[in-house]
């Protein structure tokens, strides 16, 4: 079937644009709200120095890496979830549900001792400079507290957008971000006859807020009786082969987001050392980014829910063709993000109270993020959305870490430890691993096997 007459298919069919907006848009709302939080946050703290904004980036690093881990266990979960929604099959649901709060918390615990016992030595783990461990250690001490109430947050959020509940946790978010920015503000400055607190009050307000989301979201879950509504005894009403098949599907996910993490530590491992400005440049670069792949992360949330509701019924053919209007929309969606990033990036830069040193660094940041977006747009949803909604995952695992441990992290070190290249450039070599991904992305897209029902 040629691109026009796709085209044509895709416009002419309402219900898949319909449902597609009605997931796609919250979900992006959501993410650009907390990504604007992370500006706020970094417009904030950047107005306490350069090393002081490198200090809570590089703090920020281990919550990093605990979130992609739990992007795992959820994503994964996301996958049988929408699936069994297919099929209306709640009781499954609700185990999955069960099996995403056990591995959430019990993973966070393992993240939050250690940053809580000896959050020098962690610090120490990303940089040398004795007063950015001291600063940031101070920060993370607070911040690890809130790690397990974001697990039982992202659990519950997981399986509401795979049930098509959207719009609730849009709000909820909403509150939780306003929490944030107030306390920022009154915290670190020390406003309204309160204490300035500097990064420890930043910190303070983050796990105000994450108290505010996970007690809502409970609220509201359990008010309405929906199929989140679990009690204790449906969560974990586990059997042999309900367990076989959750780790089936899921452990490549979980392996695939932790493993990922792990590279992308390392290159904050490498930036960390090529200077406070070069990480004062990436971690502002990094947050701005977020705000413009919103966009596709609504599309590859959607692609994964959309396509998993039709499989789980048994739909096959209407998932490939859903699957093909979603690559059409990654693609527009992905020359949209780099014509904007390269025309708004100057202004976006100048909010920031960073040297004008920094503020270069940033300026050429952006504009290798830009030239990368559509293949990075292309790579997340196909291996995010497509490839895992069909429980594709081992594909998707290999895609993902062979690209960041055989590509991106040998770049990171010949570019920022053997050849002393400035931060720019170590990024565009850093990001090449993207059109590694590509390249073998595609053939395992038209090979379609993602094309599963995986709880018939």
């Amino acid at each position: 079937m040629n691109l026009a007459v796709t085209l044509k298919n895709m416009k002419d069919d309402k219900a898949f644009l319909r449902k597609t907006v009605m997931i796609a848009v919250p979900i992006a709302m959501q993410t650009l709200l907390n990504t604007l939080l992370n500006l706020v946050d970094n417009v904030m703290i950047g107005s306490l120095g350069d090393s002081t904004i490198a200090a809570v980036g590089l703090a920020n690093k281990v919550f990093f890496v605990f979130t992609l881990l739990l992007f795992g266990i959820v994503s994964g979960s996301s996958i049988l979830t929408a699936q069994y929604w297919g099929k209306r099959d709640i009781k499954n649901i609700r185990r999955v549900l069960g099996m995403s709060l056990v591995l959430g918390i019990g993973g966070s615990l393992l993240f939050l001792l250690p940053a809580v016992l000896c959050p020098d030595m962690v610090m120490s783990i990303f940089t040398p400079s004795e007063g950015t461990i001291r600063t940031g250690a101070s920060y993370l001490v607070i911040v690890a507290l809130s790690y397990p109430l974001t697990a039982v947050s992202n659990a519950y959020v997981s399986l509401l957008r795979s049930v098509n509940e959207v719009k609730a946790p849009v709000v909820i978010t909403v509150i939780a971000i306003c929490v944030n920015i107030v306390l920022n503000y009154i915290l670190i400055f020390g406003k309204f006859g309160a204490p300035r607190m500097g990064v420890e009050g930043a910190a303070i307000a983050t796990l105000t807020a994450r108290i505010v989301e996970a007690g809502s979201l409970l609220i509201m879950v359990y008010t309405r009786k929906g199929p989140a509504a679990a009690k204790l005894r449906e969560l974990l009403d586990f059997n042999f082969n309900f367990i076989k098949r959750f780790f089936s599907a899921v452990a490549p996910v979980i392996a695939n987001e932790f493993m990922w993490g792990l590279g992308v530590t390392v290159y904050s491992l490498v930036y960390g050392r090529m200077g406070d400005m070069a990480t004062a440049a990436i971690t502002i670069t990094q947050s701005v980014e977020q705000l413009f792949m919103v966009l596709f992360q609504g599309i590859g949330a959607a692609t994964t829910v959309i396509l998993g509701n039709e499989l789980g019924a048994d739909k096959l053919k209407k998932a490939e063709t859903y699957g093909r209007y979603f690559m059409i929309l990654q693609f527009i969606i992905g020359i949209i993000v780099m014509v904007l990033c390269i025309t708004i990036r100057r202004p976006i830069i100048s909010i920031f109270n960073v040297t004008p040193v920094v503020q270069d660094y940033i300026y050429h940041c952006l504009l290798v993020f830009a030239l990368y977006a559509p293949v990075k747009i292309f790579n997340y949803v196909n291996i995010v959305g497509v490839l895992r909604s069909g429980g594709d995952t081992k594909a998707a695992l290999f895609l993902d870490t062979t690209g960041v441990w055989l590509i991106g992290i040998p770049m990171a070190f010949l570019g920022g430890m053997l050849l002393k290249a400035p931060i720019y450039i170590v990024y565009a070599m850093v990001l090449s691993e993207e059109i590694y991904k590509m390249a073998l992305g595609i053939p395992r897209y038209v090979k379609k096997k993602w094309l599963r029902n995986l709880v018939a």
